[in-house]
C-alpha cells in the first residue's frame, strides 16, 4: 500500500493474536487428492500384521502403532493401540494440503504426529483460517491465505491464525479493544470478517513478519473490504463457482486421458495452452500458470501431489489407476481462482491509505500490548474428549 511506511504499520501477530503451528502429519500416506486412495491405504495397513504393519505405517518418535492417543476433537476414530487396530476406515475429511490444494485426510489422531487438537476444536462451517506466508526474496506471490478447511503443514506455509477463537463464529481471535479503536476512527465498529478481509487485502511482508497497514479513510476501508471479501471467496470457494468470462473460461480442448496418471504438463505460453500428455486445456492465462506462493507455481505443486506414485511396497504407492475425471473439474476450478486471483493485484497495488493507524497510536489506545491470554487458545470444551484406549478425559 503506497504511502504507508512499513514499520509503523501493525503486525498481523499483533492484530490477530492467537496462533497455532499447523498439523505435521509425520508421514504423507494419511492424505491424497482421492478419498478412495486412503481407504484402500487403511484396508492394507489393517491387513498387515505385527512388523509389516509396522513398517507399512511408518514409525516416528512421535507415532508408532504402540502409541496411545486420544481421539482428535469432532472425529470418531478409534483409541486403541493401532498394531491392534481392525476397524473400518474413519470417513476422510478436506483438508489444506498446500497452497490452493484441497486435499483428504483420515483423521485419526494415531496417524498424526502433531495435529493441533486445539484446531480442530474451532474447526467448523463458520470458521476461516488465515496462513501467514514464509518470504522468499525475489518472488512474487501473496502474504497471507485462506482457507475453510484444516491447512496441514506444507511447503513454506507459516502459522495459522483462526478468524474466531471458539465454534460457532464466537470471539473473533482480534486484539481486544482492536474493533471499538477501528470504529472510532472510520465511523463504524467493522465486523471481524471485515477486519479479516482487509487484512487480505492489504498485507504485506515485512521485516519483524507480516504487517497490516491500517486506514483511517473510510472510503478507502470500504473499498479494501470489498476487495478483500472477493479474495477470500475466491481462495475459500465454499462450493461457488468462480468463471471468468466467456471467451477467457479455460476448456478441455483435447480429452485427458483416463489411462495412466498424466506426465509432467507442458504450457505453451504464446497460446496459453496446457498440454497433459494428449490432452489439453485452453486458455490458461500466463498468470494463473506464473502463480506463485512462496517461490513456487501453484499449478506445478498440484500436479507433483497428483502424477508420481509413492515407492512400491508403500502405501503412498496406493492410489488411482488412472486420471479422475473429478481431478480435471478440480483442475479448470483452480485455473479461474488463480487467473481472477491475479486480476485483483493491480487493485491491491493501489490501494491508497491516506491517514493510517499505527503501532503507536494502537499502544497509546490500550489496544497493544496485546495480553498473553488472547495469545493462548480458548477454553472450548463444553463436553467429554475420548482418551486413550476408550477412556474419557476432559483437557
Amino acid at each position: 500500500m503506497p504511502g504507508v511506511t512499513p514499520d509503523a504499520a501493525p503486525l498481523l501477530a499483533d492484530l490477530m493474536p492467537w496462533s497455532v503451528a499447523p498439523p505435521r502429519l509425520g508421514r504423507r500416506w494419511p492424505t491424497a487428492p482421492d478419498p478412495a486412495s486412503l481407504k484402500a491405504r487403511w484396508d492394507a495397513l489393517v491387513r498387515a500384521e505385527g512388523a509389516d504393519r509396522e513398517t507399512l505405517f511408518g514409525p516416528t518418535r512421535a507415532r508408532t502403532t504402540h502409541s496411545a492417543v486420544a481421539q482428535l476433537p469432532g472425529q470418531s476414530s478409534g483409541t486403541g493401540r493401532l498394531a491392534r487396530a481392525s476397524d473400518p476406515c474413519p470417513a476422510p475429511v478436506r483438508v489444506l494440503s498446500a497452497p490452493f490444494d484441497e486435499q483428504w485426510l483420515i483423521p485419526d489422531h494415531r496417524l498424526i504426529d502433531s495435529a493441533r487438537p486445539e484446531l480442530w476444536r474451532v474447526a467448523d462451517d463458520e470458521q476461516v483460517f488465515a496462513v501467514e506466508q514464509t518470504h522468499v526474496p525475489g518472488t512474487s506471490g501473496p502474504a497471507l491465505l485462506a482457507a475453510s478447511v484444516l491447512p496441514l503443514s506444507a511447503g513454506r506455509g507459516g502459522r495459522v491464525r483462526p478468524l474466531y477463537r471458539r465454534p460457532g463464529g464466537r470471539e473473533p481471535n482480534l486484539a481486544p479493544g482492536l474493533s471499538e479503536h477501528l470504529g472510532s476512527r472510520l465511523g463504524h465498529p467493522p465486523a471481524p470478517v471485515d477486519v479479516l478481509a482487509w487484512t487480505m487485502a492489504v498485507a504485506r511482508h515485512g521485516r519483524d513478519g507480516c504487517v497490516v497497514p491500517l486506514t483511517t479513510d473510510p472510503e478507502v476501508w470500504s473499498s479494501g473490504v470489498e476487495l478483500g471479501r472477493r479474495m477470500l471467496r475466491l481462495m475459500r470457494r465454499g462450493g461457488e463457482r468462480p468463471k471468468l468470462p466467456g471467451g477467457r473460461r479455460p476448456y478441455v480442448r483435447a480429452p485427458l486421458s483416463a489411462g495412466p496418471l498424466l506426465a509432467d504438463p507442458h504450457y505453451d505460453r504464446a497460446e496459453e495452452c496446457l498440454h497433459l500428455g494428449e490432452g489439453r486445456i485452453s486458455p490458461v492465462p500466463p498468470e494463473a500458470w506464473d502463480f506463485e506462493v512462496g517461490g513456487a507455481r501453484v499449478l506445478e505443486q498440484w500436479f507433483a501431489a497428483r502424477s508420481g506414485a509413492g515407492e512400491p511396497g508403500t502405501l503412498e504407492a496406493i492410489g488411482p489407476a488412472g486420471w479422475p475425471q473429478a481431478w480435471t473439474s478440480e483442475l479448470l476450478e483452480l485455473i479461474t481462482v488463480l487467473a481472477l486471483l491475479a486480476e485483483l493485484r493491480p487493485r491491491q497495488a493501489a490501494l491508497e491509505s491516506g491517514p493510517s493507524i499505527t503501532r503507536a497510536e494502537l499502544r497509546t489506545a490500550g489496544v497493544l500490548p496485546v495480553p498473553d491470554t488472547a495469545r493462548r487458545p480458548a477454553s472450548v470444551l463444553d463436553h467429554h474428549e475420548e482418551g486413550p484406549e476408550g477412556q474419557f478425559a476432559l483437557i
